[in-house]
């Protein structure tokens, strides 16, 4: 949630506004969407300039932003009398570029330890942004990302991805100046193969640019060497992870409908059929590969003659799966329906399609990537806004378990929890007893205290759910095979009490569900975001009515302008 609320920071201050009010609500958004680690070998082209007085900075800058609070001084209020981080005041000026390695190898290094709405973004964040509004310094900061970020931290490319999406956008003299800097084309591909943290960066830059820009820009920066580079990163001499953000780069660039034409005709689905059968591979690494290919191939670069997955995948023994129907485009969903990945720069949510109301509840979910994901249990009440950063946990109505940072979320607040970090491979199981109103946390059948506060606010209508930072991907088993850690006491499962119709377990490819909304039948009045009921709802003060009443009972901001939602009139005289 934290991520978010920083954006909103930045881009008051760049126009001047207040700084410590928008900052709160910025580091409120970046919780929801938190933070991460990485690596990088040897770049392009970085001035090097030194100075006395900036290396007595730095050091200052880099011992304030490495002291991160432990567990218990998580909660504890700031010193009064340490005076806040804070970027560049208005008569100060700018702060030399030779820094801009330090400043992202900080802002990796503090980026985890944002958990709390009131807490401060820290120093090198907001540099790193005043940087970035100049292309000579745009330019800096994306070869720094490119440089030094490493590669064993899991959190490394959705930190490229913070950094990059909260920056101006770069003018297109910067585009062209980075593409000639990058040089980019098959034989760099295959250079420096041993140091594979240079690929994987540039190519989760490329990506993070490519679902950045629009139209024009995007189809003028994926240049013929920029499809080389990527292409030749796809063979299988390559290291699986510069095979994993080449590929989601090229889904992004295949956003822009040139694009993706472009990219089908360099027989691109040869590769990727080759790629989807680590789809179920043991190493979890060339699973994420192997998921992302059999996506792309199902949804994007189709291949002539190949079934689509959801048409020949057993569902038979499943009865409860994660519900395809209320998420969004981003989420990526596996055609059985029990395996979820985002690879959007938003912080994406996604529940189970069975409720429950009494009794005692079990889950398990198998960890794919160690990133930042908030899993647990959602009601019919809790808010999913991803790009507000809201997900599980960020309300009254949720609570969730979040194995990266160590936390307990439950209504945008944190605590600490003794479990270590979870890695990839490692069962997290949720219990959910609705007779003594209480949730259990378990990491590979080590359990936690019992967590009550949820049942605060609600009894009942409890799902199974899940919140995913960038680049994040785990498996849930809701009892259609057996688990690895069950609990002792006596327990239920979805798949047990559950059931969907054959068509209700289908998760139908992007150009299917588009070809069917194409042939749905939309009355002219309809409410946009229903289209059963009449539109016979003005929102006020913004006056849009194109809505019927029970939507916009449901919503707090008008969905076209964003505005406050004062007041909702019923307009008789539009009924049908």
């Amino acid at each position: 949630m934290i991520v978010f609320g920083w954006a909103v920071f930045l881009a008051s201050r760049s126009l001047g506004q207040g700084v410590l009010l928008t900052l709160e609500e910025h580091i409120a958004h970046f919780l929801g969407t938190r933070g991460s680690t990485a690596t990088m070998g040897n770049s392009c082209i970085c001035r090097d300039d030194s100075g006395t007085d900036d290396s007595v900075d730095t050091q200052q800058q880099q011992a304030e932003n490495s002291a991160v609070p432990t567990a218990d001084t998580r909660s504890q209020p700031r010193d009064p009398v340490r005076p806040p981080r804070r970027g560049r005041g208005p008569h100060e000026p700018r702060r030399k570029k030779q820094n801009v390695d330090g400043l992202v190898l900080d802002t990796l290094a503090v980026i985890r330890t944002l958990v709390d709405n009131d807490q401060e973004p820290p120093y090198s964040m907001i540099t790193l942004h005043e940087m970035a509004e100049t292309d000579e310094g745009w330019l800096d900061v994306v070869q720094s990302l490119i440089r030094v970020i490493p590669l064993e931290d899991p959190l490394g490319p959705a930190v490229i991805t913070l950094l990059l999406d909260e920056c101006p956008l770069p003018t297109k003299d910067a585009l062209q100046k980075l593409t000639e800097i990058l040089n980019l084309n098959g034989e760099v591909a295959c250079q420096d193969s041993g140091h594979p943290a240079k690929h994987r960066n540039t190519s989760a830059v490329l990506g993070c640019l490519a679902e950045k820009l629009a139209g024009p820009a995007s189809i003028g920066l994926l240049s013929p060497g920029i499809l080389e580079y990527l292409l030749q990163c796809l063979k299988l001499q390559s290291h699986p992870t510069v095979m994993l953000f080449a590929l989601i780069a090229l889904e992004k660039f295949a956003q822009t409908s040139e694009n993706k034409l472009t990219i089908s005709e360099s027989s691109i689905s040869d590769r990727l059929v080759t790629l989807e059968s680590w789809a179920n591979d043991p190493d979890y690494l060339k699973r994420q590969v192997g998921f992302c290919a059999q996506w792309s191939l199902d949804n994007l670069f189709l291949k002539e003659g190949r079934q689509l997955t959801y048409e020949k995948v057993n569902l038979s023994s499943i009865r409860a799966m994660l519900n395809s129907n209320d998420v969004s485009e981003y989420l990526k969903i596996s055609p059985h329906g029990l395996e979820a990945r985002c690879d959007a720069s938003s912080f994406e949510s996604v529940r189970c399609t069975f409720c429950v109301d009494a009794g005692v509840w079990y889950y398990e979910v198998t960890v794919v990537t160690s990133g930042v994901m908030q899993i647990g249990w959602a009601t019919r009440d809790s808010k999913f806004l991803n790009h507000e950063g809201y997900g599980i946990g960020d309300d009254e109505y949720s609570c969730a378990y979040d194995g990266c940072r160590q936390l307990i979320w439950y209504n945008a607040r944190s605590k600490p929890h003794i479990h270590p970090c979870w890695k990839e491979g490692d069962t997290v199981g949720f219990l959910l007893d609705l007779n003594e109103k209480q949730m259990i946390f378990f990491l590979n059948g080590n359990q936690l205290p019992p967590e009550k506060q949820v049942f605060s606010s609600t009894v009942s209508g409890f799902f199974a759910a899940a919140s995913f930072m960038s680049y994040q991907q785990c498996e849930f088993n809701f009892g259609a095979k057996p688990f690895k850690y069950p609990p002792s006491m006596k327990f239920s499962t979805f798949n047990d009490y559950a059931f969907l119709t054959a068509e209700e377990k289908i998760i139908l490819p992007r150009h299917r569900r588009l070809a069917l909304l194409k042939q749905v039948s939309i009355r002219e009045n309809c409410c946009s975001l229903c289209c059963d009921e009449v539109a016979d709802t003005q929102l006020k003060p913004c006056g849009h009515s194109d809505l019927c009443m029970d939507c916009a009972l449901q919503l707090e901001t008008c969905p076209l302008c964003r505005k406050e939602i004062v007041s909702r009139i019923r307009q008789i005289s539009h009924i049908s």
